[in-house]
Formats: C-alpha cells, sequence, structure tokens
C-alpha cells in the first residue's frame, strides 16, 4: 500500500486561471448539469452554424471550441456551511491503477483526478487529509473496518453499496455515446435517425438493453468485448458502436483508433440504465463527513476548480 500525505495549500499555491475562460467553462459546466436532467434520447441539440462575420483585413486564428465539462451542482441549490470543527483529518482511500483516475505517479505517490478532486477539498475544509491506495475490491472493508474514512475511487452508486456505506451526491458521472467513423458523425442522434442502421454494443450490457428498448429499429449487433466492437466499426462491419463514453473517449484520443472515429450526437444519462453516477463513499451515518464533502463540492465547482481538474485530465470530453 501507498500513502500521500497533503495539508491544505497557502492561496499562492492553488492553480490560477483567468477569469474569463473559467466563468465559460463553469457555464459549460451548469450546461452539462441540466442536460442531465433531460430525458437521454432527448438530450442532444443540433451544433448551430456560426453567425456569418464581416471580413476583416487580416484572418483571425481559429480558436478550438470550450470542452463540455460535467457538473451536477445547481447554482439555485446551494449547501449551507455546515460544521466543520468535528473534522481534523480525512483519511481518504482509492485504487491502485485505474488511471487517469488513480494510479501511482513518477514519484511512488497516489496520483490522478480523484486524488487531486480529495486534495481540493481538503483545502476547502481546511483540513489534513491521507490518500492510501488499495485493490479496489478491499476498499469498502476497508472503510467499515475504520482504516479510513472516505471513498474517492470512481465508486459507482448502487443498492447494494448503499446498504453498506452512504455516499455523497455524484460528482460525475458515465455517460453512455454513440461513436462513428470520422466521415460518417452525425450532430444529433435519435431513435428515428439510426432505422436500419448497424450499431454495435456488448453483448448482455446496459447498454444493448438501453438500445432493445430505446431505439428499436436499430439493427443491433452483439460482440463479446470492447475490442471487437470497436474493431468492427474500424473495418466498416458496423455504421455505429454505443457504449461507456468514457473509455471511448481515450480510445478515439488514443493510438489503437488509428483516428478512425469520432463521437456522435451527445451523452445519454438516464439513471435507470447507466446508474446514479459516481459518489465518494463514507461509513454509515457518518452524515458530518458526508455533509462536508458535499459542501466542499459544491464550492470547488462553483469556483471553476473542477472545471480545470476535468480539463487537465480528459482532452477528448466524454459528454
Amino acid at each position: 500500500m501507498k500513502f500521500i500525505h497533503f495539508r491544505p495549500m497557502a492561496p499562492s499555491q492553488q492553480a490560477k486561471s483567468p477569469k474569463t475562460v473559467r466563468g465559460l467553462l463553469t457555464g459549460l459546466a451548469v450546461g452539462a448539469c441540466l442536460l442531465a436532467t433531460v430525458p437521454s434520447a432527448e438530450a442532444q441539440a443540433p451544433a448551430q452554424p456560426a453567425a456569418p462575420q464581416a471580413a476583416a483585413p487580416k484572418a483571425a486564428p481559429q480558436v478550438a471550441a470550450p470542452q463540455a465539462v460535467p457538473g451536477f451542482w445547481d447554482p439555485r441549490r446551494r449547501p449551507e456551511r455546515p460544521d466543520l470543527s468535528r473534522l481534523t483529518v480525512i483519511r481518504f482511500l482509492t485504487e491502485t491503477d485505474y488511471p487517469p483516475f488513480n494510479y501511482t505517479g513518477a514519484d511512488g505517490n497516489p496520483a490522478g483526478f480523484n486524488v487531486d478532486l480529495a486534495r481540493a477539498l481538503c483545502d476547502e475544509i481546511k483540513v489534513s487529509c491521507t490518500v492510501q491506495m488499495r485493490r479496489f475490491e478491499t476498499l469498502v472493508d476497508a472503510l467499515t473496518s475504520n482504516r479510513g474514512d472516505a471513498i474517492i475511487a470512481s465508486m459507482a452508486v448502487s443498492p447494494q453499496l448503499r446498504a453498506r456505506v452512504d455516499f455523497t451526491d455524484p460528482y460525475y458521472r458515465v455517460p453512455a455515446r454513440f461513436v462513428s467513423r470520422r466521415d460518417a458523425v452525425m450532430p444529433e442522434i435519435r431513435p428515428e435517425y439510426l432505422e436500419g442502421k448497424k450499431v454495435g454494443v456488448i453483448a448482455g450490457s446496459a447498454h444493448e438493453a438501453y438500445l432493445k428498448a430505446m431505439f428499436t429499429d436499430a439493427e443491433l449487433h452483439g460482440y463479446p468485448n470492447d475490442e471487437a466492437l470497436r474493431a468492427a466499426l474500424r473495418k466498416g462491419e458496423v455504421d455505429f458502436i454505443f457504449g461507456d463514453a468514457i473509455s471511448l473517449a481515450f480510445w478515439i484520443n488514443g493510438t489503437d483508433s488509428g483516428d478512425c472515429c469520432a463521437f456522435s450526437g451527445g451523452p445519454f444519462v438516464e439513471s435507470r440504465f447507466f446508474g446514479e453516477g459516481i459518489g465518494i463513499a463514507v461509513r454509515k451515518g457518518n452524515d458530518v463527513l458526508r455533509q462536508a464533502l458535499n459542501w466542499a463540492l459544491f464550492r470547488v465547482w462553483e469556483k471553476g476548480r473542477y472545471t480545470d481538474l476535468w480539463l487537465r485530465y480528459f482532452s477528448v470530453s466524454p459528454f
């Protein structure tokens, strides 16, 4: 097991970004938050053409479109600051190997999106924290036996886990998305658009169940694993594939895809099929810590630090 200990950073040590950029990205986060509440088959909007611009003496430099950043906090429902005086230290538990969320850094210490988010939460609560890396399957037992105070390890909220631990509000979701070859990208996907289209999906998965329920006119092709599914799209055996958008985002941006493919349409986040989201687990009844973490999560998002972290770790957004 590896540990990392850190204390709240002084204001001069915290990462800074231009206020205008941060404001824009936080706005995108609000948009993604609202998107998560829309029925999934309607949670997309076609791209709008840019308004024509007057001719200029010199061509303006092209600026990449801002990336969508997920956010599941409603700015109109600001949580009250809880009593934090009873918190003196938070012992976080995380997984050993699930990059970019959790992994061992070059210096041998825990690193990744979850670790950096834990650090930001500790800064906000103004307490010292430790992070301990363990195998994923041992995390809940370690928490319930008081070998840690909170699990931040991309743990999906489920009824089975709720019977053993309590969860904070979700700090991200794992959306589902369609991927097509780059020459056949569609800005919007609705069930009627895929009538007669060949769509690949992992057989027996929640993604297959969703397609069978919502995309009844598509021609579904089941595959045993991600490798076979993605190969089918590269070879043109199917028109689209549908699956976990986070793993698909890394595949699209990686060498294995051969730059063949891109997302089509927007994210699908129907909780009945794709879960309640990813939360931080605490011991049953530990409402002091759970409420403190919920408050800190909102503050980190509101200040733009969550957006900074997301953009640092995800070059192709799954949203």
